[in-house]
């Protein structure tokens, strides 16, 4: 039977321990963004493109969570402070392809690099199984983000839709 509490408290632990690494993990990504002059949203969409390469402007807006018109601002500023470059899409002309410039990754990882030396050393002293383990959860962690966002998307259209019916514009 002290099974079952046991369990329970790990799970609790676990979760406490996620909303925790959720919460300075924000934290983290608002002091390195604040360092580099930007914002986090502008920091969201060049990992982004330093992890695809290139991408749509929709393509970021829909990483970011944000509308495509602060996408369209926000790509607008990052052009002009020259990290990214944004060309016509040659099979769609509609369509803006949006790509990092090589020349400024270093600088956009340079605040990582500590960070990043010591999680490597850290994770350097698990088994394989342990970091198999830590992937399919972060796998699993990323899928439900996706799932969740999607569903906000599709609530706060829904709730926009009900809103212009009710005030008699639908």
């Amino acid at each position: 039977m002290s099974h079952v509490p046991a369990r329970a408290s790990a799970i609790a632990d676990l979760m406490r321990a996620g909303r925790e690494m959720s919460r300075l993990s924000m934290v983290f990504r608002y002091a390195i963004a604040e360092q580099l002059g930007l914002t986090v949203s502008d920091l969201e969409c060049l990992d982004f493109l330093a992890d695809v390469g290139s991408a749509t402007a929709g393509q970021v807006a829909e990483r970011t969570n944000l509308t495509t018109g602060a996408v369209t601002s926000m790509l607008r500023r990052l052009q002009q402070a020259g990290y990214v470059t944004a060309e016509r899409d040659p099979a769609d002309r509609r369509r803006v392809i949006v790509a990092l410039r090589p020349d400024r990754v270093a600088e956009l990882t340079r605040p990582y690099e500590r960070f990043a030396g010591r999680v490597g050393r850290l994770v350097e002293g698990y088994r394989a199984e342990e970091v198999e383990l830590l992937v399919r959860h972060y796998d699993r962690m990323h899928a439900l983000y996706l799932a969740e966002l999607d569903r906000f998307r599709d609530g706060d259209t829904a709730q926009r839709e009900r809103g212009q019916v009710a005030e008699g514009r639908g």
